[in-house]
């Protein structure tokens, strides 16, 4: 054992700005980096999707190493204002400084710093939650996780948008690095030392309940996964509403944005699986409206996105706080657990962009071209008809599984 000084009082404000900055460095990236580099440097799509790519499997073989690492670590604040130094030095190089190589090179190297920080401090982050959840009472886990996923939605809302708001990509970086500052402050005093050894993957894989919520996470993400890939294929191919994407995202988040603390709060009534049931059946409600959309359907898929969104928010807050309860239970300092949750988060990015692009490929999908009705039949299909079958899936695990 380890001893440690007596923690601060947790301040869940503080929680949720720190998680508006990991979610401005997550999904807003993939949005923004492509775009600056085509439009600055001419870079191909084709070799800057190669880089993500490659990027994203690293993450994937990483993020249980960095799970290991942070149970091991003591003085927790130190590494969290490295890691934030990383995150915001890689930042300003990949939008704010120009190439001193070539830019395809300074676009896998800067991008490397952002996402692998991005990784560690999001493992961590989350393994702190759990021990500071703990201190706030029975409810105290979800009391944390509306207050961090709130934030981290109303974090890709504000950075999807900041480059305009901020004048450009360079202005972004600006911000983004301020942010971190300012998150690093309000966090202050919340980082707990390690009390005790990490147990490594073992207790969480022994556990059948953490495993069956494991494989639900997996089936749970796979289909924001693959629509998030199929997403502006979708409005610009199906709907022929070139144009719409940046209003339609928009929506999307901030109706899970708005939605989230509503679900924290009925779950705190009525029990988080049974809400989450009941969001997951919403979502699959959602995204079968979208397989008889077509050509100018516009309003009704900003529907479509407000509903599948605000699922997407009970998604975020319960599934977490369910998996932060069990690993409070079986595995307390929670790193390693957080790690092979990330991993299987971020691996179902990794498998839907290795697999769907092809197979649409194959069914004789061109994007940005005409397409035949076959084709556009298994955009639909792939977008809208997959996510619902894997969500279903998702639905039966979960209600099978009464323990929690």
């Amino acid at each position: 054992m380890i001893a440690q000084t007596a923690p601060q009082a947790v301040r869940l404000p503080a929680f949720s700005l720190f998680a508006a900055l990991l979610a401005a460095a997550g999904l807003p990236i993939y949005l923004h980096a492509p775009k600056a580099y085509v439009d600055s440097y001419g870079v191909s799509l084709a070799a800057l999707g190669a880089v993500l790519f490659g990027l994203r499997l690293l993450d994937v073989v990483q993020d249980p190493f960095f799970g290991r690492l942070a149970g091991r670590i003591q003085a927790r604040g130190l590494a969290v204002a490295l890691a934030l130094g990383v995150m915001a030095l890689s930042m300003l190089g990949l939008f704010a400084v120009t190439p001193p190589v070539s830019p395809l090179l300074w676009f896998a190297v800067t991008l490397a710093g952002v996402f692998s920080a991005y990784s560690f401090l999001t493992i961590l982050f989350y393994a702190q939650g759990v021990a500071s959840a703990a201190r706030l009472g029975p409810s105290g886990h979800l009391q944390l996780a509306r207050w961090r996923e709130t934030g981290a939605l109303i974090g890709v809302c504000l950075a999807s948008i900041a480059p305009l708001v901020l004048g450009g990509f360079a202005g972004f970086a600006l911000g983004f690095v301020g942010l971190c500052g300012l998150a690093y402050w309000a966090m202050r005093g919340q980082w707990s030392a390690v009390v005790q050894p990490d147990g490594g993957f073992a207790p969480v894989l022994r556990d059948p309940i953490a495993r069956r919520l494991l494989v639900i996470a997996l089936l749970n993400a796979a289909p924001v996964a693959v629509s998030s890939t199929l997403f502006l294929f979708f409005v610009e191919s199906r709907l022929a509403l070139p144009g719409w994407e940046g209003p339609l995202l928009l929506a999307f988040f901030l109706s899970a944005a708005l939605a989230a603390p509503l679900w924290a709060r009925a779950a705190l009534r009525h029990g988080a699986r049974r809400v989450l049931l009941s969001a997951m059946v919403l979502s699959i409600g959602a995204f079968g409206g979208a397989l008889f959309l077509g050509q100018g359907d516009g309003w009704a898929f900003a529907l479509i996105c407000v509903a599948s969104g605000a699922a997407l928010g009970a998604d975020m807050v319960l599934l977490p706080a369910l998996f932060a309860t069990r690993m409070a239970a079986i595995a307390p300092t929670a790193t390693s657990g957080f790690g092979l949750w990330s991993f299987v988060s971020k691996a179902t990015l990794a498998i839907a962009a290795l697999l769907l692009l092809p197979a649409l490929d194959l069914a004789g999908f061109t994007p940005g071209l005409s397409n035949s009705p076959q084709a556009l039949g298994a955009l639909s299909f792939a977008y809208a008809g997959l996510p619902c079958l894997l969500k279903a899936a998702a639905i039966l695990l979960l209600a099978r599984l009464r323990e929690v």
